[in-house]
């Protein structure tokens, strides 16, 4: 599966989260550190769902870019 993951620069640190998995988001000081810190998020809670019998939520958002010029 593959969802969507938004990365926002803060004033003093970068924030992310996964709109298909509301429970999942992290902060970091850097882009690269919230990254392993909201695909460490991801991981556990899709852990916790598999453990306890759950199915994986489908992902349900799109993301698009759009040039404006």
């Amino acid at each position: 599966m593959r969802y969507a993951v938004i990365i926002e620069k803060g004033r003093f640190h970068y924030g992310a989260y996964v709109p298909d998995l509301p429970e999942c988001s992290a902060v970091g000081n850097t882009v690269e550190e919230v990254k392993k810190s909201i695909y460490a998020s991801i991981s556990a809670h899709l852990n916790s769902l598999q453990a306890e019998g759950n199915e994986f939520p489908n992902p349900k958002t799109l993301c698009e870019y759009v040039d404006v010029s």
